[in-house]
């Protein structure tokens, strides 16, 4: 121990460092690397990676701080403990450099430049706004648990991801690379729900639980449907060659799909007011108005004492 610092004694190196230890745990005695430390060849082999990448794209921190800043902007009913400024042009303005901030590394990737996107997204919050509201409405209503939108907008993870989903996906509607992408992969680190942005959801859509919800690129899911934790809406194969077509299935109005069920393939289409039972396995369509359910064969033997 030497100053308040643990230290390895270093015996035998490639190359040898200038000096004789490594300490750790405070920052001001770090070794500092110097191009001979790593090596010359190490750097070049670095920047010739980075020539090649095609998109530069923003922090994840600061797409997180996105999120937070725009869900507070929309449903100030929850609040930070060392700010509780209600003022809406002021958090909006907030919002509007946020997100400029977001799509400058992006901006040569835009075709009608930073700007106008952020106009156009801007724009489209009324009605993501309403959509969100209607969300948020249909969890309320059909989960005996809620105590009111406000629960479920402060601490419903299917909300959180659903609400992420539809900023998201308003993005790629505008010709976004990535970034909705970062905003949903955001979402699923804190829910556990995947859902891609490129997926197409219709209205008061209800996620109960969602720890493990998959959502696939090209799913098309209608009005009023009801999913539960585990659900799985996936594509059969994940052959690179099927990229560019439709792999995932279409679920259409009020169907309910309970808890681990997995549905597959872009050619499967679960008709309106169905059920799907929990753990079921499809692969192929059902007709409206379908009840489809898992049988499981469960033996129970007592013992004796």
């Amino acid at each position: 121990m030497e100053g308040g610092n643990v230290f390895i004694e270093i015996k035998k190196l490639r190359r040898p460092f200038p000096q004789e230890r490594a300490y750790f745990c405070n920052p001001t005695n770090a070794m500092t690397l110097t191009e001979q430390d790593l090596s010359i060849p190490f750097f070049e082999r670095l920047a010739e990676q980075n020539r090649r990448y095609q998109y530069r794209l923003p922090s994840r921190n600061d797409v997180g701080k996105f999120v937070e800043e725009i869900m507070c902007f929309l449903f100030p009913i929850t609040q930070d403990c060392g700010n509780s400024s209600t003022d809406l042009p002021e958090a909006y303005q907030r919002l509007q450099k946020r997100l400029l901030c977001l799509l400058e590394p992006l901006n040569v990737n835009l075709e009608t430049g930073k700007i106008a996107v952020a106009e156009q997204f801007l724009t489209q919050l009324p009605t993501i706004y309403e959509n969100l509201l209607l969300d948020a409405q249909a969890i309320t209503d059909n989960d005996p648990a809620s105590i009111g939108i406000e629960e479920v907008i402060a601490v419903y993870p299917g909300f959180y991801a659903i609400a992420v989903y539809r900023l998201a996906h308003a993005l790629v509607d505008l010709g976004v690379p990535l970034l909705p992408r970062m905003l949903t992969e955001h979402a699923h680190g804190l829910t556990g729900i995947d859902i891609h942005p490129k997926a197409n959801i219709g209205q008061s859509f209800f996620i109960d639980h969602g720890t493990g919800v998959v959502i696939g690129e090209t799913t098309d899911i209608g009005n009023n449907v009801k999913v539960y934790q585990g659900v799985t809406l996936g594509a059969l194969s994940v052959s690179k060659s099927l990229a560019e077509t439709k792999r995932h299935p279409t679920i259409e109005n009020n169907v309910v799909i309970y808890a681990n069920a997995t549905i597959l393939g872009g050619k499967t289409v679960i008709g309106n007011d169905s059920i799907i039972g929990g753990n079921a396995w499809l692969t192929a369509s059902v007709p409206p108005f379908s009840q489809v359910y898992h049988q499981s064969d469960i033996k129970i033997r007592q013992t004796s004492l």
